[in-house]
C-alpha cells in the first residue's frame, strides 16, 4: 500500500524509536527500573523511545496534540482536531522479562477517529498498519484480512489477566468461564497492541480486555476495522476509550463472542 505522508512519517518515527529499544532489549538485565505500580514498570528504555517517537512525530507535525503513555500531560496542539495516540512500549513486563513479544504503538486521530495506525514489532520485524478506507497491512505487501473461522469450538481468543490488586479479577475469570468450554483455546502474550494485531492478521478469532488506555489500543482498533473486523466496548453503553473495555473480532463470529463476554457476571 502507497501510504499517506502521514503514514511514512509514522512508520519512520517507529523504525527508530525500535532501534533505541532492540539495543536495550539485547542488555535487558543492566537496565535500570523504576516502579511505576503494582506489577506495572517504566524503564529508561521506554521513556527514551518515547522522546525519540516525540521528537519524530512532533517535529514532523508541531501542530497536532500529544497523548502518550510516559509524559506528564496530554498536549493540545494548535490543530484541536489532530492528535498524536503513542505508546512507545507496548509490553513492557515482557521486555524486561527478556521475552521478545512488544510493541510500539502509533495512531492519528483526526475529529475524535482514528485515521492512520502502526504498530511496530521490532523483535520480530513485523509492521503492521493501516489508513481509514485503505485496508490494513503488513510490512510491504501483505494485505491484512480476519480470520475465515465460523466455529467456536476451532477458534482462539485472546485477553489480558489482571494482575495484583487490579478490580478486574472477578469479572475475567468469569468471562473465561463461560468462553473456555466453546472455543480451542484462550492466549495471554501481554501486548494489547499486538493482540489486535493478531486479530487483523487473522491469527486470533478475536480479543477482549477491560482497564485499557486510550495509547493501548488506539492503533490496533484501526487494524482490526481496516482488516474487516469489529471492535465494541465491552459495556454497550459505553465509549471504548472512556471505559477501557472492549471487544473485538472477526465478522463471522463476533457476534456469538460478543454475547459470551458481555453476558453480566454473577455477584
Amino acid at each position: 500500500m502507497q501510504g499517506s505522508a502521514n503514514l511514512n512519517i509514522m512508520m519512520k518515527a517507529a523504525r527508530r524509536a525500535a532501534r533505541s529499544l532492540v539495543k536495550d532489549f539485547r542488555e535487558v538485565e543492566n537496565l535500570q527500573v523504576t516502579v511505576k505500580g503494582a506489577g506495572d514498570f517504566v524503564s529508561r528504555a521506554d521513556i527514551a523511545a518515547e522522546n525519540i517517537l516525540k521528537e519524530e512525530l512532533m517535529g514532523a507535525r508541531p501542530s497536532y496534540g500529544w497523548l502518550a503513555e510516559e509524559s506528564d500531560k496530554e498536549i493540545e496542539g494548535a490543530d484541536p482536531t489532530r492528535r498524536w495516540i503513542v505508546d512507545p512500549l507496548d509490553g513492557t513486563t515482557n521486555f524486561l522479562h527478556g521475552m521478545p513479544h512488544w510493541a510500539i504503538s502509533i495512531a492519528l486521530e483526526h475529529k475524535g477517529e482514528i485515521v492512520s495506525a502502526v504498530v511496530y514489532d521490532a523483535a520480530k520485524d513485523e509492521m503492521f498498519y493501516a489508513e481509514k478506507g485503505q485496508g490494513a497491512w503488513l510490512n510491504n505487501s501483505q494485505r491484512l484480512r480476519v480470520s475465515g473461522r465460523s466455529r467456536m469450538i476451532e477458534s482462539v481468543y485472546a485477553t489480558g489477566l489482571p494482575f495484583a490488586n487490579t478490580p478486574y479479577l472477578p469479572a475475567c475469570l468469569q468471562d473465561l468461564a463461560r468462553l473456555l468450554p466453546q472455543c480451542a483455546g484462550v492466549r495471554r502474550w501481554g501486548s494489547a497492541a499486538l493482540d489486535l494485531a493478531y486479530v487483523a492478521a487473522g491469527r486470533y478469532e478475536g480479543y477482549w480486555e477491560r482497564g485499557l488506555k486510550p495509547w493501548d489500543i488506539a492503533a490496533g482498533i484501526l487494524l482490526v476495522r481496516e482488516a474487516g473486523g469489529f471492535v465494541e466496548p465491552v459495556l454497550p453503553e459505553a465509549s471504548i476509550f472512556e471505559s477501557g473495555g472492549l471487544i473485538a473480532g472477526n465478522d463471522t463470529l463476533f457476534p456469538t463472542f460478543r454475547d459470551t463476554i458481555r453476558e453480566r457476571p454473577k455477584t
